[in-house]
């Protein structure tokens, strides 16, 4: 597709890759709403790289609705939908907090379809669209310790395939994304909600692992390819991590 066209809905645009999908795609001419539920640092990063603000939760039905609604009217449509936010849990099975293995779930798998959702019946109207969900290579091998969120990766990756199957007939194109380890705020977040003390990554250890513009990068060349094809799935490695 043309990117000067696109008019691109994130959720979880506020940080991380989702703040760098939104800049790289801005800087290439297109329209960009960006959702989080903080709303002073989601319309910091929005007014920084030129995007529309929405607060929504993606848990609540409701805000999704109009999260959805809101992006059409404020970018003159909707094309785009980027499947971004998500956070991790990990623990070992034995000592796996039902509420939090619940939480996990809630954001990653049902928020993300409760936005799949919304956006799709826009795109079946119209008889176009582009879903980019944002998985994990824990959506490819399963980890020790890690069942939470592999449970929530595998899930999107299945329901990604299974949505491509029903949506090519109303071309709209659905593409999965798996990045390994990124820099980004997510890695903290993960140990922290584990209940661990995160890891503090050297300036060398950093340097040879994945940025948000790296996945950006990826994704904003799934988008350009002419949309009569399209790519199914990416993964995304760091060339050789130094940890």
């Amino acid at each position: 597709m043309n990117l000067q066209n696109a008019k691109v809905l994130i959720t979880g645009g506020n940080s991380g890759i989702g703040a760098a999908v939104a800049e790289i795609l801005i800087a290439a001419g297109a329209k960009v709403a960006i959702s989080g539920r903080n709303l002073e640092k989601l319309e910091a990063v929005a007014a920084k790289i030129g995007a529309v603000a929405i607060q929504a939760d993606v848990n609540n039905e409701a805000d999704v609705t109009n999260m959805v609604q809101t992006a059409v009217e404020k970018l003159g449509g909707l094309n785009v939908l980027i499947n971004n936010a998500g956070y991790g849990y990990m623990a070992p099975l034995v000592d796996i907090d039902p509420k939090e293995f619940e939480e996990v779930w809630r954001t990653n798998v049902y928020g993300l379809m409760l936005t799949a959702q919304a956006a799709s019946r826009i795109f079946i109207a119209q008889k176009h669209g582009n879903i980019v969900n944002i998985a994990s290579t824990a959506a490819l091998n399963g980890g020790a310790n890690l069942s939470p969120y592999n449970a929530t990766k595998f899930a999107v990756r299945g329901m990604t395939e299974a949505w491509r199957g029903e949506l090519r007939p109303h071309n709209i194109r659905v593409m999965l994304v798996n990045p390994s380890e990124v820099m980004t705020s997510f890695a903290e977040n993960l140990l922290s909600n584990s209940g661990k003390t995160p890891k503090v990554y050297t300036e060398n250890e950093q340097a040879t692992k994945l940025r948000g513009e790296e996945i950006a990068h990826v994704i904003k060349g799934l988008l350009e390819m002419d949309d009569r094809g399209f790519v199914t799935e990416a993964t995304v490695f760091a060339t050789n991590p130094k940890v």
